[in-house]
């Protein structure tokens, strides 16, 4: 029995029904599993689940007559989403985490070694440990509508209950690589059902509507002889090629700095040995000592800290204003119909459903700006995300104009124009003449003062920033951005508004470059300057790989866009001159109009590596330990003076900003932990920015 104990444990109950099904000679055992919450508290296993599913195995082997077979299922809508993270602080030893890995395997294989036939009938979501009692069923069914994944090394640690060996051998090991690691990698991608049962992890699905019952029957079938299932054998001679995609996988989107990927590919390969007996039990023996490390890991607990703040904080914005001062938004007015605006004008109609009307300065801008967003919606449609009612509705929100007059009835209009605060003072100056006084203007600049944006209004109080982050539609951050004079229904409106977009929000003051752009841009702006004073652009770009971030640096540049990067670079230069330098290598890239450092992948341009700013007369080049230390240290350094001028209400917001607006990774625990775990933190600032046990272990 185990002895470990999660406080405060919502105990996930496995409820044991004895059923009588027409063509059964005797009876069928049904183990539900249920916390007692409805859906938005999905059921989980922590040592109080485990031992209540425990204990109905073995209220079923007491049973006299031995029922025929047993089937597991969940409550409405969730099967079971794994492993009780919330409980993770409370081990605080290698020995309870052992406990846990070990217990999760004795408590799960028990369905796998039944004498009897076992039945996963997978109602709802199923992630995680949900997904690895199923695996040990012998039989799956699916609900339609379910979703399986398997978050794990997402979250830095392995699927830790038998996953890392049963998966690959039912569906093989490519297939398994793609779900076990590509997937997670790819922001924790799930699976929908139909293609669940097309890699072969479900044997057949049902409606949801009457799911039970239809697996039911199908059961009966099975025992009865009168349905078979096959499975194709494996291909074991693919598993070297598999192993080998799932390495390139994680060096390439975690430079290899994220013990719970690299983990979980060494484990995929014990599984070649199959899992039967022996192969088995060495295989999740492993498991256990994979899952007993990476429990008493900083970088686990950074992660579940970076966990905590995505699925709480995120969702309950610090600083904002109560919900019920937001006005109601019935059409918005974008201005400018370029890339970011087209963007903005997809996102506010698809999820507002309102109508949003573009202007720009001419007919041939603002056509092109409508013909994106119908083109988008389109895309929709034939990827079967909108049926034909729904894309005419939307398409016919969605207009154009060369006259702001359109915006007389808008109750939001946001500006999305050229990067010059004259431009967009005189935009704002032209949009408050025709809108009514309670319309909410917003921009999304990226650099400039919002403050002074709205200086010149006479109603400056209702002027927000609402910074989205490019690619609009797939970055979940918004940063809302409180100006001097601006009032809470207009920041409660920002907040309501970004909800609706399924943004999450976090409140930042009207300080330059806000939180993410002035943290890369602090961030890159040391990667390039040792390059200015000869360091090989090659050593520079890969000084960051151990903290494993999305993109090396030069990558970031490529995608941001050196004329953007040059622009945010030098409003901070304006502001902070002492710690914000122009670099003459940014401005060189510019001058060429070079979109990258490299004309092709790993080779400099020679442009570029013949000039002066990227090879100096007198080098004195850095190694990357050294470009790295300086990096970190200029952002925790930035960190700190950012803290100290409230641009954030903590550092947890700081975090946030990262994890979501930059995609770094969650077992960095957004930054803060990573500069507190390697000392950075301290040196620099001369204290931790969190408390040990936060987002590290006890102390």
């Amino acid at each position: 029995m185990s002895t470990a104990v999660f406080e405060n444990e919502v105990v996930t109950r496995a409820k044991v029904r004895f059923l009588t099904l027409p063509g059964l000679s005797g009876e069928f055992a049904l183990i539900t599993l249920d916390n007692g919450h409805d859906h938005t508290r999905p059921s989980t296993f922590g040592p109080g689940g485990l031992a209540s599913l425990d204990a109905a195995l073995d209220e079923i082997a007491a049973r006299s007559p031995a029922p025929v077979a047993i089937g597991v299922t969940g409550k409405p809508f969730i099967f079971a989403v794994g492993a009780d993270l919330s409980g993770v602080p409370s081990v605080t030893d290698a020995a309870t985490a052992r406990e846990i890995a070990e217990t999760g395997h004795r408590v799960f294989r028990r369905l796998k070694d039944s004498s009897v036939p076992t039945f996963a009938f997978v109602n709802g979501v199923a992630l995680g440990g949900g997904l690895e009692l199923a695996l040990h069923c012998r039989y799956r069914t699916l609900a339609s509508t379910a979703m399986v994944a398997f978050p794990e090394v997402f979250l830095g640690l392995v699927p830790g209950w038998g996953g890392t060996q049963l998966l690959p051998n039912l569906i093989g090991i490519d297939p398994a690589v793609t779900v076990i690691v590509e997937n997670a990698l790819a922001q924790n991608t799930m699976t929908p059902a139909p293609k669940a049962a097309k890699l072969g992890i479900a044997d057949v699905v049902f409606e949801p509507a009457d799911f039970l019952e239809r697996s039911l029957e199908w059961a009966v079938g099975v025992l009865g002889g009168a349905v078979t299932v096959s499975r194709p054998e494996i291909d074991r001679s693919t598993w070297d090629d598999g192993i080998a995609r799932a390495t390139a996988i994680v060096a390439a989107r975690t430079r290899n700095a994220s013990p719970g990927a690299v983990r979980a590919v060494e484990l995929m390969e014990l599984a070649r040995d199959g899992v039967e007996g022996e192969a088995f039990t060495a295989g999740t023996a492993a498991e256990d000592d994979a899952l007993t490390e990476l429990l008493m890991s900083d970088p686990l607990r950074a992660s579940l800290y970076s966990f905590d703040l995505v699925n709480k904080r995120a969702k309950r914005p610090a600083g904002a204003p109560d919900k019920a001062l937001a006005r109601t938004v019935t059409k918005v007015g974008v201005v400018g119909a370029g890339l970011m605006a087209s963007q903005l004008a997809m996102l506010l109609v698809r999820q507002l459903k309102v109508p949003v009307v573009l202007t720009d300065i001419d007919q041939a801008r603002v056509d092109k700006g409508v013909a994106y967003v119908h083109g988008e919606l389109d895309k929709l449609a034939r990827r079967g995300r909108l049926n034909q009612d729904k894309l005419n509705q939307l398409k016919g929100l969605v207009t154009g104009s060369l006259s702001k007059d359109v915006f007389a009835d808008a109750d939001l209009v946001i500006e999305a124009v050229f990067e010059e605060m004259s431009v967009k003072q005189q935009v704002f100056a032209e949009v408050e003449a025709i809108v009514s006084p309670e319309c909410v203007l917003a921009t999304n600049t990226s650099a400039l003062s919002v403050t002074e944006m709205a200086s010149k209004l006479e109603h400056p109080a209702r002027v927000v920033g609402l910074h989205f982050f490019n690619p609009v539609a797939v970055l979940p951050l918004l940063e809302v951005v409180r100006a001097e004079q601006t009032d809470d229904a207009t920041l409660a409106t920002a907040f309501a508004v970004g909800r609706s977009l399924k943004k999450s929000c976090v409140l930042v003051a009207d300080a330059p470059a806000f939180v993410v752009n002035r943290l890369l841009t602090r961030f890159l702006g040391e990667v390039t300057a040792s390059v200015e004073q000869g360091t090989p652009v090659a050593v520079a770009d890969r000084a960051l790989d151990p903290l494993g971030l999305p993109m090396t640096p030069f990558e970031l540049l490529t995608l941001v866009g050196p004329p953007v990067a040059l622009h945010v670079a030098e409003r901070m230069h304006e502001a902070f001159p002492d710690r914000f330098s122009v670099g003459e290598a940014l401005r060189k890239m510019v001058e060429l109009g070079k979109s990258s450092v490299y004309s092709e992948p790993g080779v400099v341009d020679p442009e570029l590596e013949g000039s002066s700013a990227f090879t100096p007369p007198t080098p004195s080049p850095l190694t990357e330990d050294e470009v790295r230390e300086r990096a970190v240290e200029a952002l925790a350094q930035e960190i700190g003076l950012m803290l100290d001028e409230g641009v954030v209400q903590a550092v947890q917001d700081i975090d946030l900003c990262m994890l979501l607006g930059a995609g770094w990774p969650f077992w960095l625990g957004g930054i803060s932990a990573h500069l507190d775990r390697t000392g950075v933190a301290e040196k620099v600032t001369g204290e931790r920015f969190l408390p040990q046990g936060v987002a590290s272990l006890p102390a």
